[in-house]
């Protein structure tokens, strides 16, 4: 059996005031795993305390606001919730303000999920 879950994405979504429904939901970032300290901070002071699954980059491999970081952002967030899915966590609803990481989860993920498109200001479209 497994159990099923909602996924936020940080930048756009949780940074817009969008909060997890349950502490068993998740936030997957496409933030670079030597941001985690400023998103701790971030989610702290929210008062989030929800599981954060980082982009196992650096931020100088990846880049920042280029098409290629937003693309790597959107591999990473694909392996994550299916990976999740083989540890029996289905992520049947995600959250996202980018066009670019929505097209790439719902082309690329081994199941149809729900994509919730947030509109920010962070993003342009």
């Amino acid at each position: 059996m497994e159990m099923e879950i909602f996924g936020y994405d940080f930048d756009g979504v949780i940074t817009c005031g969008i909060k997890p429904r349950e502490i068993s939901d998740v936030i997957i970032t496409g933030r670079c795993i030597d941001e985690k300290e400023y998103v701790s901070k971030v989610l702290r002071k929210l008062g989030i305390e929800n599981e954060v699954f980082y982009n196992p980059m650096f931020l100088k491999d990846r880049g920042n606001h280029t098409y290629l970081s937003r693309v790597y952002s959107g591999i990473h967030k694909v392996e994550t919730i299916d990976k999740l899915l083989k540890n029996g966590i289905k992520v049947t609803r995600f959250f996202d303000d980018d066009e670019v990481q929505i097209k790439i989860i719902k082309e690329s993920c081994s199941f149809d999920i729900e994509i919730v498109h947030i509109l920010s200001n962070l993003i342009e479209y």
